[in-house]
Protein backbone atom coordinates (compact mmCIF):
# COMPACT_ATOMS: atom_id res chain seq x y z
CA UNK A 1 0.00 0.00 0.00
CA UNK A 2 1.28 3.31 -0.77
CA UNK A 3 1.97 6.14 2.30
CA UNK A 4 -0.17 8.76 2.55
CA UNK A 5 0.76 11.97 0.77
CA UNK A 6 1.94 14.52 2.40
CA UNK A 7 0.47 18.31 2.29
CA UNK A 8 2.96 19.97 0.07
CA UNK A 9 4.53 23.16 1.39
CA UNK A 10 1.39 25.59 -0.78
CA UNK A 11 -1.32 23.42 0.67
CA UNK A 12 0.34 24.01 4.51
CA UNK A 13 0.91 27.43 3.89
CA UNK A 14 -2.73 27.87 2.54
CA UNK A 15 -4.43 25.63 5.33
CA UNK A 16 -1.81 28.02 8.01
CA UNK A 17 -3.16 31.40 6.06
CA UNK A 18 -6.95 30.04 6.35
CA UNK A 19 -6.25 29.17 10.23
CA UNK A 20 -5.02 32.79 11.00
CA UNK A 21 -7.90 33.99 9.15
CA UNK A 22 -10.55 32.06 11.05
CA UNK A 23 -8.86 32.94 14.40
CA UNK A 24 -8.74 36.52 14.09
CA UNK A 25 -12.27 36.23 12.79
CA UNK A 26 -12.71 34.34 15.66
CA UNK A 27 -10.82 36.99 18.37
CA UNK A 28 -13.37 39.82 17.15
CA UNK A 29 -16.15 38.03 17.27
CA UNK A 30 -15.86 36.67 20.71
CA UNK A 31 -14.33 40.40 21.39
CA UNK A 32 -17.38 42.40 20.39
CA UNK A 33 -19.99 40.01 20.81
CA UNK A 34 -20.28 41.56 24.40
CA UNK A 35 -20.83 44.89 22.86
CA UNK A 36 -23.22 43.56 20.13
CA UNK A 37 -25.30 41.75 22.55
CA UNK A 38 -25.56 44.55 25.30
CA UNK A 39 -26.86 47.21 22.43
CA UNK A 40 -29.27 44.67 20.62
CA UNK A 41 -30.61 42.28 22.93
CA UNK A 42 -33.39 44.22 25.31
CA UNK A 43 -33.96 43.09 28.72
CA UNK A 44 -36.84 41.53 27.86
CA UNK A 45 -35.83 39.02 25.32
CA UNK A 46 -35.91 35.62 26.97
CA UNK A 47 -32.39 33.97 27.00
CA UNK A 48 -33.19 30.54 26.16
CA UNK A 49 -34.99 31.98 23.18
CA UNK A 50 -31.88 33.84 22.25
CA UNK A 51 -29.72 30.46 22.84
CA UNK A 52 -31.91 28.38 20.57
CA UNK A 53 -32.38 30.98 17.83
CA UNK A 54 -28.27 30.81 17.85
CA UNK A 55 -28.56 26.82 17.65
CA UNK A 56 -30.71 26.97 14.55
CA UNK A 57 -28.74 29.67 12.66
CA UNK A 58 -25.89 27.59 13.72
CA UNK A 59 -27.13 24.71 11.30
CA UNK A 60 -28.46 26.82 8.65
CA UNK A 61 -25.10 28.00 8.15
CA UNK A 62 -23.14 24.42 8.70
CA UNK A 63 -25.40 23.13 6.06
CA UNK A 64 -25.00 26.21 3.56
CA UNK A 65 -21.12 25.76 3.94
CA UNK A 66 -21.31 21.82 3.51
CA UNK A 67 -23.25 22.80 0.27
CA UNK A 68 -20.78 25.14 -0.72
CA UNK A 69 -17.78 22.71 -0.33
CA UNK A 70 -19.73 20.20 -2.06
CA UNK A 71 -19.30 17.73 0.66
CA UNK A 72 -23.48 17.65 1.68
CA UNK A 73 -24.27 15.07 0.01
CA UNK A 74 -21.33 12.48 0.67
CA UNK A 75 -22.02 13.54 4.37
CA UNK A 76 -25.58 12.39 4.26
CA UNK A 77 -24.66 9.26 2.72
CA UNK A 78 -22.08 8.44 5.74
CA UNK A 79 -23.33 9.48 8.55
CA UNK A 80 -24.32 6.69 11.20
CA UNK A 81 -26.49 7.54 14.75
CA UNK A 82 -23.74 5.53 16.50
CA UNK A 83 -20.46 8.09 14.78
CA UNK A 84 -22.40 10.85 15.79
CA UNK A 85 -22.94 9.95 19.29
CA UNK A 86 -19.46 9.07 19.74
CA UNK A 87 -18.35 12.08 18.04
CA UNK A 88 -20.52 15.00 18.75
CA UNK A 89 -23.14 13.75 21.52
CA UNK A 90 -20.31 12.71 24.32
CA UNK A 91 -18.73 16.37 24.07
CA UNK A 92 -22.21 18.02 23.35
CA UNK A 93 -23.23 16.34 27.14
CA UNK A 94 -20.36 17.47 29.16
CA UNK A 95 -20.40 20.96 28.10
CA UNK A 96 -23.76 21.15 29.04
CA UNK A 97 -22.51 19.68 32.43
CA UNK A 98 -19.94 22.17 32.08
CA UNK A 99 -22.64 24.89 31.46
CA UNK A 100 -24.73 24.34 34.54
CA UNK A 101 -21.60 23.61 36.78
CA UNK A 102 -20.79 27.53 35.29
CA UNK A 103 -23.46 29.22 36.50
CA UNK A 104 -23.62 27.38 39.78
CA UNK A 105 -20.12 28.64 40.65
CA UNK A 106 -21.00 31.77 39.17
CA UNK A 107 -23.42 33.14 41.89
CA UNK A 108 -21.22 31.88 45.00
CA UNK A 109 -17.83 33.35 43.58
CA UNK A 110 -16.92 36.83 43.23
CA UNK A 111 -16.22 38.05 39.38
CA UNK A 112 -12.57 37.98 39.63
CA UNK A 113 -12.26 34.25 41.47
CA UNK A 114 -14.64 33.36 39.22
CA UNK A 115 -12.59 34.61 35.86
CA UNK A 116 -9.41 33.57 37.04
CA UNK A 117 -10.27 30.02 38.06
CA UNK A 118 -12.04 29.54 34.63
CA UNK A 119 -8.15 30.22 32.75
CA UNK A 120 -7.42 27.44 34.07
CA UNK A 121 -9.35 25.43 30.99
CA UNK A 122 -6.41 26.39 28.71
CA UNK A 123 -4.23 24.17 31.38
CA UNK A 124 -6.50 21.08 31.02
CA UNK A 125 -7.38 21.50 27.56
CA UNK A 126 -3.07 21.40 26.63
CA UNK A 127 -3.36 18.03 29.45
CA UNK A 128 -5.60 16.32 27.59
CA UNK A 129 -4.49 17.12 24.07
CA UNK A 130 -0.77 15.02 25.35
CA UNK A 131 -2.88 12.23 26.96
CA UNK A 132 -5.37 11.27 24.73
CA UNK A 133 -4.43 13.04 21.15
CA UNK A 134 -0.35 12.46 22.30
CA UNK A 135 0.14 16.03 21.23
CA UNK A 136 3.22 17.12 23.15
CA UNK A 137 4.39 20.63 23.88
CA UNK A 138 7.89 22.31 23.49
CA UNK A 139 9.58 23.86 26.85
CA UNK A 140 9.19 27.21 25.19
CA UNK A 141 5.17 26.27 24.10
CA UNK A 142 4.70 25.52 27.81
CA UNK A 143 6.36 28.95 29.16
CA UNK A 144 4.02 30.66 26.31
CA UNK A 145 1.16 28.77 27.66
CA UNK A 146 2.18 30.28 31.58
CA UNK A 147 2.70 33.59 29.77
CA UNK A 148 -0.76 33.48 28.59
CA UNK A 149 -2.41 32.37 31.72
CA UNK A 150 -1.15 35.62 33.20
CA UNK A 151 -2.26 37.72 30.88
CA UNK A 152 -5.84 36.28 31.58
CA UNK A 153 -5.20 36.62 34.93
CA UNK A 154 -4.49 40.59 34.70
CA UNK A 155 -7.47 40.79 32.18
CA UNK A 156 -9.49 38.99 34.51
CA UNK A 157 -8.32 41.57 37.92
CA UNK A 158 -9.32 44.12 35.52
CA UNK A 159 -12.44 42.80 34.48
CA UNK A 160 -13.64 41.72 38.46
CA UNK A 161 -11.95 44.98 40.13
CA UNK A 162 -15.21 46.88 38.70
CA UNK A 163 -17.83 44.39 39.70
CA UNK A 164 -18.99 43.84 43.24
CA UNK A 165 -18.45 40.61 45.07
CA UNK A 166 -20.74 37.96 46.50
CA UNK A 167 -20.82 37.10 50.24
CA UNK A 168 -20.67 33.51 51.73
CA UNK A 169 -19.79 31.27 53.87
CA UNK A 170 -16.06 29.73 53.16
CA UNK A 171 -17.64 26.34 52.73
CA UNK A 172 -20.39 27.37 50.28
CA UNK A 173 -17.79 29.21 48.42
CA UNK A 174 -15.81 26.12 47.95
CA UNK A 175 -18.33 23.46 47.59
CA UNK A 176 -20.57 25.54 45.35
CA UNK A 177 -18.16 28.42 43.84
CA UNK A 178 -14.55 26.94 43.55
CA UNK A 179 -14.78 22.84 43.05
CA UNK A 180 -17.68 23.50 40.67
CA UNK A 181 -15.61 26.06 38.38
CA UNK A 182 -12.78 23.68 38.56
CA UNK A 183 -14.39 20.94 37.25
CA UNK A 184 -16.04 22.87 34.66
CA UNK A 185 -12.82 23.56 33.62
CA UNK A 186 -11.16 19.91 33.49
CA UNK A 187 -14.83 19.21 31.46
CA UNK A 188 -14.06 22.36 28.85
CA UNK A 189 -10.52 20.50 28.12
CA UNK A 190 -11.82 17.19 27.56
CA UNK A 191 -14.75 17.90 25.35
CA UNK A 192 -12.25 20.74 23.49
CA UNK A 193 -9.64 17.27 22.90
CA UNK A 194 -12.26 15.09 22.11
CA UNK A 195 -13.69 17.87 19.55
CA UNK A 196 -10.25 17.40 18.19
CA UNK A 197 -9.79 14.05 17.94
CA UNK A 198 -13.19 13.53 16.47
CA UNK A 199 -12.21 15.82 13.58
CA UNK A 200 -8.78 14.92 13.20
CA UNK A 201 -8.11 11.51 13.87
CA UNK A 202 -12.23 10.40 13.13
CA UNK A 203 -12.16 12.75 10.09
CA UNK A 204 -15.38 13.45 11.60
CA UNK A 205 -16.45 17.32 9.47
CA UNK A 206 -16.46 19.93 11.32
CA UNK A 207 -19.39 21.69 10.16
CA UNK A 208 -21.01 18.32 10.82
CA UNK A 209 -20.16 18.27 14.43
CA UNK A 210 -21.24 21.78 14.68
CA UNK A 211 -24.87 20.60 13.23
CA UNK A 212 -25.29 17.30 15.67
CA UNK A 213 -23.86 19.26 18.71
CA UNK A 214 -26.42 21.85 18.00
CA UNK A 215 -28.95 19.90 17.58
CA UNK A 216 -28.48 17.84 21.00
CA UNK A 217 -28.18 21.34 22.97
CA UNK A 218 -31.23 22.36 21.57
CA UNK A 219 -32.99 19.21 22.73
CA UNK A 220 -31.47 19.79 26.28
CA UNK A 221 -32.35 23.52 26.10
CA UNK A 222 -35.88 22.15 25.01
CA UNK A 223 -36.10 19.92 27.73
CA UNK A 224 -35.04 22.26 30.45
CA UNK A 225 -38.02 24.56 29.35
CA UNK A 226 -40.41 22.04 30.51
CA UNK A 227 -39.62 23.19 34.23
CA UNK A 228 -37.58 26.59 34.13
CA UNK A 229 -38.41 30.24 34.28
CA UNK A 230 -37.88 30.61 30.87
CA UNK A 231 -40.16 28.23 29.27
CA UNK A 232 -42.84 29.49 31.55
CA UNK A 233 -41.99 33.12 30.49
CA UNK A 234 -42.60 31.27 27.03
CA UNK A 235 -45.17 29.90 27.46
CA UNK A 236 -47.28 33.11 28.69
CA UNK A 237 -45.20 35.44 26.10
CA UNK A 238 -44.76 33.98 23.36
CA UNK A 239 -40.96 32.68 21.72
CA UNK A 240 -40.12 36.09 20.66
CA UNK A 241 -41.39 38.26 23.42
CA UNK A 242 -38.84 41.32 23.58
CA UNK A 243 -37.43 41.04 20.59
CA UNK A 244 -36.93 43.35 17.20
CA UNK A 245 -35.51 43.04 14.08
CA UNK A 246 -31.64 44.23 15.72
CA UNK A 247 -32.01 41.20 17.84
CA UNK A 248 -30.89 39.02 15.15
CA UNK A 249 -27.68 40.23 14.71
CA UNK A 250 -26.44 39.35 17.73
CA UNK A 251 -27.65 35.79 17.27
CA UNK A 252 -26.29 35.35 13.97
CA UNK A 253 -22.68 37.03 14.66
CA UNK A 254 -22.73 34.36 17.97
CA UNK A 255 -23.60 31.63 15.40
CA UNK A 256 -21.14 32.02 13.12
CA UNK A 257 -18.41 32.16 15.88
CA UNK A 258 -19.48 28.83 17.03
CA UNK A 259 -18.96 27.84 13.18
CA UNK A 260 -15.56 29.26 13.73
CA UNK A 261 -14.43 27.51 17.15
CA UNK A 262 -15.69 24.64 15.45
CA UNK A 263 -13.16 25.54 12.65
CA UNK A 264 -10.27 26.61 14.73
CA UNK A 265 -10.71 23.18 16.96
CA UNK A 266 -10.78 20.64 14.48
CA UNK A 267 -7.26 22.41 11.69
CA UNK A 268 -5.19 23.75 14.78
CA UNK A 269 -6.58 22.08 18.05
CA UNK A 270 -8.33 23.54 21.28
CA UNK A 271 -4.88 25.58 22.73
CA UNK A 272 -5.06 27.10 19.75
CA UNK A 273 -8.70 28.17 20.63
CA UNK A 274 -7.25 29.13 24.03
CA UNK A 275 -5.16 32.15 22.90
CA UNK A 276 -7.76 33.45 20.30
CA UNK A 277 -9.79 33.48 23.33
CA UNK A 278 -7.85 35.04 25.17
CA UNK A 279 -6.48 37.50 22.63
CA UNK A 280 -10.40 38.76 22.36
CA UNK A 281 -10.56 40.10 25.92
CA UNK A 282 -7.96 42.37 24.53
CA UNK A 283 -10.31 42.91 21.30
CA UNK A 284 -13.29 44.15 24.21
CA UNK A 285 -10.88 46.36 25.79
CA UNK A 286 -10.17 48.15 22.49
CA UNK A 287 -13.69 48.01 21.00
CA UNK A 288 -14.85 49.61 24.34
CA UNK A 289 -12.41 52.36 23.89
CA UNK A 290 -13.22 52.90 20.21
CA UNK A 291 -17.16 53.20 20.86
CA UNK A 292 -17.60 53.82 24.63
CA UNK A 293 -15.11 55.98 25.31
CA UNK A 294 -13.77 53.70 28.36
CA UNK A 295 -9.53 53.61 28.01
CA UNK A 296 -8.20 50.56 28.61
CA UNK A 297 -7.34 49.17 32.19
CA UNK A 298 -3.62 49.55 33.33
CA UNK A 299 -4.07 45.31 33.70
CA UNK A 300 -4.79 45.44 29.77
CA UNK A 301 -1.97 47.26 29.09
CA UNK A 302 0.10 45.00 30.57
CA UNK A 303 -1.52 42.10 29.59
CA UNK A 304 -1.21 43.07 25.84
CA UNK A 305 2.11 42.61 25.38
CA UNK A 306 1.96 39.00 27.16
CA UNK A 307 -0.62 37.86 25.10
CA UNK A 308 1.84 39.12 21.66
CA UNK A 309 4.46 37.29 23.08
CA UNK A 310 2.36 34.20 24.22
CA UNK A 311 1.42 33.24 20.77
CA UNK A 312 4.94 34.46 18.70
CA UNK A 313 6.50 32.05 21.07
CA UNK A 314 3.96 29.35 20.75
CA UNK A 315 4.03 29.78 16.68
CA UNK A 316 7.36 29.77 16.64
CA UNK A 317 9.12 27.12 18.63
CA UNK A 318 6.57 23.84 17.81
CA UNK A 319 7.27 20.18 19.31
CA UNK A 320 10.09 18.69 17.37
CA UNK A 321 10.16 15.10 17.34
CA UNK A 322 13.10 13.79 18.00
CA UNK A 323 14.55 10.72 16.08
CA UNK A 324 13.98 7.71 18.31
CA UNK A 325 10.60 8.99 18.48
CA UNK A 326 10.01 8.89 14.98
Amino acid sequence: MAPPKSRGPTQAQGMDTKILFCSFLLALQYGAQPLISKRFIRREVIVTSSVLSCEIVKVICAVFFMAKEGSLRRVYKEWTLVGALTASGIPAAIYALQNSLLQISYKNLDSLTFSMLNQTKIFFTAFFTYFILRQKQSTQQIGALFLLIAAAVLLSIGEGSSKGSVGGNADQILFYGIIPVLVASVLSGLASTLCQWASQVKKHSSYLMTIEMSIVGSLCLLTSTLKSPDGEAMRQHGFFYGWTPLTLIPVIFNALGGILVGLITSHAGGVRKGFVIVSALLVTALLQFIFEGKPPSLYCLVALPLVVSSISIYQKYPYQVKKKES
